[in-house]
């Protein structure tokens, strides 16, 4: 059966409001088209000068976000959803729905998703792209399949740069909501001893898996099945969620059991307007260390308090 691919059209400077409401929905299968800095990109990310005419031709006053829907699942009701949200949020926007086959949207963010250094140590290498010069880096083999997490979303990257920062060596890390994997991946690359990565999404667990072994780091990762922390026992050196705001809020209420002394929690896809929700939740029981903000998106680490 074709999946269904719900498209919500926002004003480009509502389109990270728009996005942190979409990934509400689902938690995989978000693609977004916003060429409002095409040519930065182009240089920054892709790093090419020549830029396909199509592309140039597209609309940069405005944001489209796709939302992939499995077969099984009521669009009416994520459309309902969307729209009572977006409303909400005072988002003018339109919404458009059309049939399409799995394989096409899986294909269809390929084409921009090019060879890309993070931070100062990573470069992350997509599996259908030739091998690109790492420069040094060292290189994160990816595909991420139908998992989020590509390391081009703002909150991905953030990430990844604070795991540069407070992975030590043989450190034991927890990577809740872990979707592709690539947060893991990247601290066992960086030098982590170890790695658990959680996902409600079983195929995103499969995803995580895949991507370790293909780092040749499979050994040291294990997947698990569950919502946020059920299924999770022990304690860690580093914590790290990506994921959203209100869900870094659950999750921050029980996290201190996983621990260990002088431990990091590494908190990410928190949208600026949100952030001081978060604070409210963590600055009882945590002082923060560091805050970095992309594009609306913040990342936050943290300890315990002594």
């Amino acid at each position: 059966m074709d999946w269904t691919d719900v498209t919500v059209t926002v004003a480009q400077e509502d389109g990270e409001k728009a996005e942190a409401i979409a990934q509400m929905v689902v938690p995989y299968g978000i693609y977004i088209e916003d060429y409002s800095d095409l040519e930065q990109g182009a240089r920054e990310i892709a790093h090419i000068d020549l830029i396909d005419e199509e592309l140039l031709k597209k609309d940069r006053s405005h944001t489209i976000i796709h939302i992939y829907l499995e077969p099984q699942e009521n669009p009416s009701e994520a459309v309902a959803f969307l729209s009572e949200r977006l409303t909400a949020a005072n988002v003018d926007h339109n919404i458009g729905e059309a049939s399409c086959k799995m394989e096409d949207w899986i294909n269809n963010w390929k084409k921009y998703f090019h060879p890309m250094p993070v931070g100062e140590k990573l470069l992350i290498q997509p599996s259908w792209e030739e091998p690109a010069e790492s420069g040094g880096r060292t290189v994160l083999h990816l595909e991420p399949g139908l998992a989020f997490g590509t390391g081009t979303h703002e909150t991905t990257r953030l990430c990844m740069q604070m795991l540069e920062t407070y992975v030590q060596p043989d450190a034991e890390i927890l990577d809740v909501g872990c979707g592709s994997g690539i947060l893991s991946v990247a601290a066992l690359l960086l030098g982590a001893k170890s790695a658990v990565g959680v996902d409600i999404d079983e195929l995103a667990v499969k995803t995580a898996v895949d991507n370790a072994r293909r780092n040749h780091v499979g050994e040291r990762f294990t997947g698990i099945c569950g919502s946020l922390t059920e299924k999770v026992s022990g304690t860690y050196d580093v914590v790290v969620a990506n994921i959203v705001a209100d869900v870094i809020i659950a999750l921050t209420t029980d996290v201190k059991k996983f621990l260990k002394p002088n431990a990091v929690y590494l908190m990410s896809g928190i949208i600026d307007e949100r952030e001081e929700d978060a604070l409210k939740i963590l600055e009882p029981h945590f002082e923060i260390l560091q805050r970095q903000e992309e594009r609306g998106w913040v990342a936050l680490a943290a300890k315990v308090r002594g």
